[in-house]
C-alpha cells in the first residue's frame, strides 16, 4: 500500500469517526515499549517553562500608528512553545513575528497560546482562546503539533481530526493557517532500531495526513520531516538543544527560516522575485500525492491548487532569520509558557543575515 494511499485512509477514518491503523502484533509492540523506555531514559527531557515572547514586533515600521498590527497566532505543543532555548528573541514565535514584520513591513502582534507536552486533542482549547474575543481574530495562524500524539500512541485518525476541528474553526473566523506537521521522531539520535524505524513511519503518515486534511480545507502546510532535514541531519549536536529531543536556537531559527515564506505567502506578501521557477518535482499533484512526497522532505510546502481535487507542491527559497532581537520588556497573561517572565540576558544569537528588528512591546488592546 503506498504512502499517499495509507495517509488517504487515515484522513478518511477522521472524517467518519475510525480509529487508527494497526501495523503491529503483541510481540513487536513489547519490544518497541522497551525500546521506547530505553530511548527516554536516554533523551531525558526538559522541566524548563519557555521564556514567554507575546508582544508587538516591528514597531518601528509604523512609528505614527497608522498601520493596524497583523496578529499573528501561534498553537501547538513544546515545539510552537519554544521549549528547550532561554531567551524569548530565539523562540519561533518571535523569530516568525519579527520575519513576518520584516516582510510586510508593519507591525505584527504574537500571541502564543502553545502548551508543551500538548497533544491535538489540546487545539479545541486553544483555539476557544485565540477566537475569544471576536474584535481581535488572528490574522494568520501557525500551528506545531504532532509529536506527542505519536509518543504517546493517539491513533492517528484522531489526531488528524482534532487538528482539522481546530483548522475548520480559524478559517471559519477568517483565520489563514500554516500548519508545520509532524516531525521526523526518526531523527532523533538517541532512539535505537527498531524503534527508530518505527517513529519515522508514523511521524511520516501522521504529517503526510495532516497535510491532506489541512490543505482540503483552504490552509497550508511545511513539512517539518526530520526538522529541516539535511541541516539537522548534518549538525544533530548543534541544532538539537541539551535534551537531545527539542531543538536549539539554531535549530529554531532553522525551522523558522523554512515556514517564513509560507506564512508570508499565506497573506499575499511573498515577494514574487523570491519564487523559485518549478522544478520536475514541484506543481499541481492530486492531494494525497502531494502529502506523502512532502512528508519525505523538510522545508516542503503544500497549498491548495486553484481548482480541482489537486495542490501545489513548493520549495520556497528560505530568508534567513536570527535571535538578535532585545528581549520583550513584557509579556501578555497568555503566553507560551502560559506565564512567567522571560530572562534578561546577553544579545548572543544564531548568526545569519537577517534584518535586525526592534524591540517588542505590550501587546495592544
Amino acid at each position: 500500500m503506498s504512502r499517499a494511499t495509507v495517509a488517504r485512509r487515515i484522513v478518511t477514518a477522521a472524517a467518519y469517526g475510525g480509529g487508527g491503523i494497526g501495523l503491529l502484533g503483541g510481540a513487536a509492540v513489547g519490544l518497541l515499549v522497551a525500546e521506547a523506555q530505553l530511548a527516554r531514559r536516554r533523551v531525558g527531557g526538559s522541566d524548563d517553562v519557555p521564556p514567554a515572547a507575546d508582544g508587538l514586533y516591528g514597531t518601528a515600521f509604523d512609528l505614527l500608528g497608522a498601520q493596524r498590527a497583523l496578529l499573528l497566532g501561534f498553537l501547538g505543543d513544546s515545539t510552537a512553545a519554544g521549549q528547550g532555548v532561554h531567551r524569548a528573541r530565539q523562540t519561533p514565535g518571535a523569530l516568525l513575528a519579527s520575519g513576518l514584520a520584516a516582510v510586510a513591513e508593519r507591525p505584527v502582534e504574537l500571541r502564543n497560546v502553545a502548551l508543551p507536552g500538548a497533544k491535538s486533542d489540546d487545539l479545541e482549547r486553544q483555539t476557544s482562546m485565540l477566537l475569544a474575543d471576536p474584535d481581535r481574530t488572528p490574522d494568520v495562524c501557525v500551528i506545531m503539533i504532532g509529536a506527542n500524539d505519536v509518543t504517546g500512541r493517539m491513533p492517528l485518525a484522531q489526531s488528524v481530526r482534532h487538528l482539522s476541528e481546530a483548522v475548520s474553526r480559524l478559517r471559519a473566523a477568517g483565520c489563514e493557517v500554516v500548519v508545520g506537521t509532524c516531525p521526523d521522531l526518526g531523527s532523533v539520535e538517541p532512539v535505537g532500531q527498531p524503534l527508530r524505524w518505527l517513529a519515522r513511519r508514523l511521524s511520516r503518515q501522521l504529517a503526510a495526513a495532516q497535510t491532506i486534511a489541512v490543505v482540503e480545507l483552504g490552509g497550508r502546510t511545511v513539512s517539518l520531516g526530520d526538522l529541516l532535514g539535511p541541516e539537522f541531519a548534518a549538525n544533530p549536536r548543534e541544532l538539537f538543544g541539551p535534551d537531545n529531543y527539542h531543538p536549539s536556537a539554531e535549530g529554531y531559527a532553522t525551522a523558522a527560516m523554512a515556514v517564513l515564506p509560507t506564512l508570508c505567502a499565506s497573506l499575499g506578501l511573498w515577494p514574487q522575485a523570491e519564487e523559485r521557477p518549478e522544478s520536475r518535482r514541484e506543481g499541481p499533484l492530486p492531494v494525497a500525492r502531494a502529502a506523502a512526497r512532502a512528508a519525505q522532505q523538510g522545508g516542503t510546502e503544500v497549498a491548495a491548487a486553484s481548482r480541482g481535487p489537486w495542490a501545489l507542491l513548493r520549495h520556497r527559497r528560505r530568508r534567513r532569520v536570527n535571535a538578535e532581537d532585545p528581549e520583550p520588556t513584557t509579556t501578555s497573561p497568555v503566553g507560551a509558557a502560559q506565564g512567567g517572565d522571560s530572562t534578561p540576558g546577553d544579545e548572543d544569537g544564531p548568526e545569519g543575515g537577517g534584518h535586525a528588528h526592534p524591540e517588542p512591546v505590550r501587546p495592544r488592546t
